[in-house]
């Protein structure tokens, strides 16, 4: 094949729909239970989100995700009444596309605190030249979601974004 043209032979009998049931099986990771009042979230959901393939294992996973739930369910804590059997869902918010707008910035948080701290521990994976160029494009990245859930983690507390002080 001196054209450049690249063959790929097909495996014998091989049929899609076993592709199919191995990304189900992949995608079939159970949920987070929350502490009752904050939302539970899907580990299937998250790596569909934020784009995260089988290279990242499932305990890897849950334990970052776990991790973010932790820090924002802490820093949120003022919205959580004391004696009161309501759930974050019923906290008074716009609602877009059928969702609540908190709902939506708390799995949005989560998200961007478990990317962040999942592009943190790549950074020692692979210390090829590859993966250090790889580290470095990683590390803008780690920067803007921690950003991007401080946004959230703001709106949510209704606090202002940037604060600026004439000196």
């Amino acid at each position: 094949m001196s054209d450049g043209t690249i063959s790929i032979k097909l495996a014998h009998d091989y049929a899609m729909p076993a592709v199919q049931r191995q990304v189900e099986k992949v995608g079939s990771e159970d949920s987070i239970s929350n502490d009752g009042f904050f939302p539970d979230l899907s580990l299937a959901d998250f790596r569909n989100q934020a784009r995260v393939d089988g290279t990242v294992t499932t305990a890897r996973l849950q334990d970052a995700v776990i991790e973010a739930m932790a820090s924002v369910n802490q820093e949120l804590a003022s919205l959580k009444p004391q004696d009161s059997d309501s759930t974050f869902y019923d906290i008074a918010c716009p609602q877009i596309n059928g969702e609540s707008l908190m709902v939506y910035r708390y799995r949005r948080a989560v998200t961007c605190l478990a990317l962040a701290n999942l592009y943190e521990r790549y950074t020692s994976y692979d210390t090829t030249n590859d993966g250090e160029k790889k580290a470095e494009l990683l590390n803008e990245s780690i920067d803007e979601l921690r950003r991007d859930a401080r946004f959230a983690i703001s709106d949510m507390l209704k606090v202002r974004r940037i604060n600026v002080e004439l000196i």
